[in-house]
């Protein structure tokens, strides 16, 4: 499933991701990896659940930056409809 995340348009990051959950910009589905810090996690899964976003675990952060592209770890990814 993570391999479709490579075709999509997508929003990559916490910032990011966070102002386009708290504005309510349509998503698709929110990718949350397993081993940011909790607060972090929570805070998505939050705004998620108000807007009502799927959101898909990863087990880290290594393999959500390298899906995307990018040569850091990647907190969180949102897919744009």
């Amino acid at each position: 499933m993570l391999e479709l995340l490579q075709h999509e348009k997508k929003v990559v990051g916490i910032k990011q991701v966070t102002r386009s959950l708290a504005e309510g910009h349509a998503l698709k589905c929110v990718y949350l990896a397993s081993d940011a810090e909790e607060h972090l996690q929570e805070k998505i899964q939050l705004l998620a659940h108000e807007n009502d976003i799927e959101v898909i675990p990863v087990e880290s952060r290594k393999k959500l930056g390298k899906v995307c592209g990018i040569d850091v770890g990647a907190t969180v990814v949102a897919v744009l409809k």
